[in-house]
């Protein structure tokens, strides 16, 4: 079925998902395995294409053109799925009351069911300089890796990764390997200080400086300008100054929210508010993927999110099916030092440290000593599944 750029204002589009990335299209393939033959429409801001969201930082370290990271075209996937997928549109405004939205083009769309996918955004914590901005990049969609990949234009470029989070440390582990030279700033002293405690936290920056990353934590920017031959000057508040030709902000994400907001169905920072059926306040709207909060919770992970697309599916399909995440480790891409982390279900009383080096375990134990979360480096993290099976499940 060809890709559609506009659609005809009297259409009924039965399903409308709206979102392209892993949470909306593993929805229509789950359906299309439960063998529901309903009209699908996917809307996507970009180019639609089909690719794999966790492989944008590794496809830096092997240097590979956004065409190979495409699994399938916006055309393809619509061939695959059944289903019209609408391209380099936006939904402007969704009306619940009527069950209709209305795209960027100014047409209108009905839907018998609507699923909110639209992921979350990248946030900058700070004001960037238009003279030094074309500098400036975040990779959250292949559209944005396009984007960054044409500017490291194939030659060993110097890259400050702002954000020393899961998402920073990845791409700094994947620019060094892909012959970068890499300044890791954040204003955390150690790197995924939200997932590691200190130790280990201490062997990853270790890990990094030894293979030549260059560690600013600790550190927050106090001045952005030019600098010589077009390159940005960056300048921490220790008063330390250097020069980088590309910035890659690694600095958070937020859900996006705005279109559940503007039509009243609840929502928080946290993510648009779903219960267990992934339902929103609405009976006819579902979110999905890193947008939604579920039950409280928002995990912006893989794991659940596929977890969540399988039990949606079947909900669709006509048989109620509660979501759960079960355990849900976390793996790290960083070679340099493997990390998996699990974070604690409930407050962490202690964190219990085994090993040295950088084969650690970290294991997060309550006050009555059971084991909430853990954390692992280096060769401990074949610790995974025996500790994930002690783990308490997050949402069971």
């Amino acid at each position: 079925m060809p890709v559609s750029h506009t659609l005809d204002a009297t259409d009924h589009a039965g399903l409308v998902i709206i979102g392209t990335g892993m949470a909306g299209v593993g929805l229509a393939r789950a359906l299309r395995r439960l063998d529901d033959h309903r009209a699908i429409t996917l809307i996507s801001a970009d180019s639609g294409d089909d690719y794999s969201k966790p492989l944008l930082s590794t496809g830096l370290a092997k240097r590979q053109p956004p065409e190979r990271l495409a699994q399938r075209s916006a055309a393809a996937l619509a061939d695959e799925l059944d289903a019209r997928v609408i391209t380099h549109t936006r939904v402007e405004q969704l009306t619940p009351k009527t069950r209709t939205i209305r795209l960027s083009d100014g047409q209108r769309l009905g839907y018998d069911a609507l699923v909110l996918a639209t992921g979350a955004a990248p946030q900058a914590p700070f004001a960037i300089p238009e003279s030094v901005s074309q500098r400036f990049f975040s990779v959250n969609d292949l559209d944005d890796y396009r984007r960054f990949r044409a500017a490291l234009d194939e030659h060993p470029a110097r890259v400050a990764v702002i954000g020393a989070g899961l998402v920073g440390c990845e791409f700094a582990n994947d620019l060094h390997s892909g012959g970068h030279q890499v300044t890791l700033v954040a204003p955390e002293a150690t790197p995924l200080a939200r997932l590691l405690p200190e130790p280990l936290g201490n062997a990853l920056g270790d890990a990094f400086q030894d293979a030549g990353i260059q560690l600013a934590l600790g550190r927050t920017l106090a001045d952005i300008s030019a600098g010589s031959n077009s390159a940005v000057q960056l300048t921490l508040d220790n008063h330390t100054t250097f020069e980088v030709d590309l910035v890659l902000l690694a600095t958070g994400l937020a859900p996006r929210t705005a279109l559940a907001d503007a039509a009243g169905l609840d929502a928080s920072r946290r993510g648009i508010d779903v219960d267990r059926y992934l339902r929103t306040s609405d009976p006819h709207i579902y979110a999905l993927g890193d947008v939604a909060c579920v039950a409280g919770v928002n995990a912006m992970y893989v794991q659940p999110l596929q977890a969540s697309a399988k039990a949606l599916a079947a909900t669709l399909a006509g048989t109620p099916t509660q979501v759960s995440f079960g355990a849900w480790p976390i793996i790290v891409k960083t070679p340099l030092l493997p990390v998996v982390a699990y974070p604690p279900a409930a407050s962490v009383e202690r964190w219990r440290i085994e090993g040295e080096g950088g084969d650690m375990s970290a294991l997060g134990e309550d006050k009555h000593g059971n084991l909430v979360g853990f954390a692992l480096t280096g060769g401990c993290v074949r610790r995974k599944v025996e500790l994930s099976r002690a783990a308490p499940v997050l949402l069971g």
